[in-house]
């Protein structure tokens, strides 16, 4: 069965969630993951977004965090601040979802400019909440797309500190972080990808693991619950 590397790189991230765990979400990639697992083997996942939605069930993927149907669907909503200050400060994730403009090899975040901070080449979207999941859930994964303008070091800004990132998935392969390491090794590769194209989009000297696997591809199940994840635009019609 054909898949793209888009979903490749979401049932790998689904696959990571567990059943019953409570999982800070965002919008794309880290949304298509989360709706994904809660669909096939973590009914119980617990689906938490930004804007205070706690227990959100989607029936479609929601385009963005003010999505009405997660309030629709939701256990409860809350206020932002509660989501921060109560929820997620507290410890009470177990795992969040970040993206990243750039990565580096301890699993830094930079989401904020390329180039110098007083004139940067290029200005990012910003912080956002990401500092605060990126230092609260209990562990981070980040999904990423990569290339050696994506895996620098060093970053250009430290938006994010990576103490707690357990895993980078790319659409190559992923990345962990090994016991006693405080670098990122690659651990496995996604069907057709290669140790060289993974060194080739690094910036860095890429770390491998001896016992290096390769990612089951996506189940037929997997492909049909993931294929029927429609975003909300789409349902409507």
């Amino acid at each position: 069965m054909t898949y793209s590397t888009d979903e490749m790189m979401t049932v790998a991230a689904a696959r990571h969630l567990a059943n019953g765990e409570v999982c800070f979400v965002g919008i794309g990639l880290p949304s298509r993951a989360a709706n994904l697992a809660r669909r096939t083997h973590a009914p119980g996942l617990v689906l938490v977004y930004e804007s205070g939605t706690i227990g959100a069930k989607p029936r479609s993927l929601p385009l963005s965090i003010g999505d009405g149907e997660l309030a629709e669907t939701a256990d409860a909503v809350v206020s932002v601040p509660e989501i921060f200050n109560y929820w997620l400060q507290a410890g009470r994730m177990d795992v969040g979802f970040l993206g990243a403009a750039q990565i580096d090899r301890r699993g830094d975040i930079n989401t904020t400019v390329v180039g110098p901070y007083a004139k940067p080449t290029v200005r990012l979207p910003g912080a956002g909440g990401a500092p605060e999941i990126a230092t609260s859930c209990r562990r981070v994964i980040v999904i990423v797309r990569q290339s050696p303008r994506t895996f620098v070091d060093p970053l250009a800004f430290r938006t994010s500190v990576g103490d707690r990132v357990s895993t980078v998935i790319t659409d190559l392969g992923e990345l962990r972080r090994e016991p006693g390491s405080e670098e990122l090794v690659l651990t496995c590769l996604h069907p057709g990808a290669t140790v060289e194209m993974a060194r080739a989009a690094t910036g860095w000297t890429l770390l491998v693991a001896d016992d290096l696997g390769e990612t089951p591809p996506p189940t037929a199940v997997e492909l049909e619950a993931l294929r029927s994840l429609r975003p909300a635009a789409m349902a409507l019609h």
